[in-house]
């Protein structure tokens, strides 16, 4: 049986590594409105295209010293580093749940974290494509996937649907509240309203949607993540994310030097969830 698990871990580990590196080109053309299909993997500074044997997780990043066999350029250490991270994520969630039903759902959902976070970090922004994406797959996959460990699939459906709109609902009550007051102060921010712009009014999809200091892609991707883990893995995830946004921020604010320095909230909510997937299974219940 220990065999079992580690030739089980270990291959989820490989495929971490492999999805990793697919992961690298959604967050690079995902937010450039780019193909992930095609062309094939170009090295982003002089366009070269990357061969079979310089496309190995992690092995092609050493073996080339970090750079482009063409150019020389340096290669991102993001690369590696999401490589590794989605390979040690995947034996993680292999080695919690075991060869089950929801355990591909699981890794799914990590990867979908992953790429979320990296983009967000990097551009402040999450795509719709994970964000809403995962939430249909939430909504109706884990629910099918639960009924094999024995829960109701009603239940099921109902647990997802409460757990998507907690999330996304608790933050646009967030979101919402503070845009209005600040109206109300007359208060601005760096890109809210927007320079020569009024207040957004309500007969406008802004005042419903376009909030100071936090993205709409927070409040969508807390939905996906209440899909996935529940109302209790939502409440969960707020609380962990509150602390890992702190402590991100304080060190964002001390590189930067700027105490208003805005950034994004998507890999605290993606830290947060991770946790849960992978915390005690006392707390709280995934299922």
């Amino acid at each position: 049986m220990v065999g079992e698990e580690n030739a089980f871990v270990g291959m989820a580990a490989l495929l971490g590594l492999v999805v990793g590196s697919f992961l690298n080109v959604v967050i690079h053309r995902l937010p450039r409105g780019e193909s992930i299909a095609r062309p094939g993997s170009r090295c982003p500074a002089c366009g070269r295209p990357v061969g079979a044997l310089e496309n190995v997780p992690l092995l092609s990043y050493l073996l080339l010293a970090g750079r482009c066999r063409g150019c020389r350029a340096r290669i991102a250490l993001r690369y590696p580093m999401v490589e590794a991270l989605t390979g040690l994520l995947f034996a993680a969630v292999a080695l919690r749940h075991g060869p089950t039903p929801m355990t591909a759902l699981w890794m799914t959902f990590t990867a979908g974290l992953v790429a979320a976070a990296a983009i967000d970090l990097e551009h402040k922004i999450i795509p719709d494509e994970i964000s809403l994406g995962g939430l249909v797959l939430g909504l109706l996959a884990v629910p099918l996937a639960q009924t094999a460990t024995g829960a109701a699939l009603g239940s099921a459906f109902a647990r997802a649907a409460a757990g998507a709109l907690l999330g996304g609902g608790l933050l646009w009550v967030v979101g919402f509240v503070h845009a209005r007051l600040s109206a109300a102060r007359r208060r601005r921010f760096e890109h809210w309203p927007g320079e020569g712009e009024d207040f957004p009014r309500p007969r406008s999809l802004d005042y419903w949607t376009w909030f100071p200091g936090m993205g709409f892609g927070d409040v969508k991707l807390l939905a996906m993540i209440g899909a996935f883990l529940g109302p209790a893995g939502v409440v969960a995830t707020i609380l962990v994310a509150s602390g890992v946004g702190l402590v991100f921020g304080v060190g964002w604010a001390l590189v930067t030097r700027r105490w208003d320095a805005p950034f994004g909230f998507g890999p605290a909510l993606a830290a947060g969830a991770l946790f849960v997937v992978l915390a005690p299974p006392s707390w709280p219940p995934l299922v």
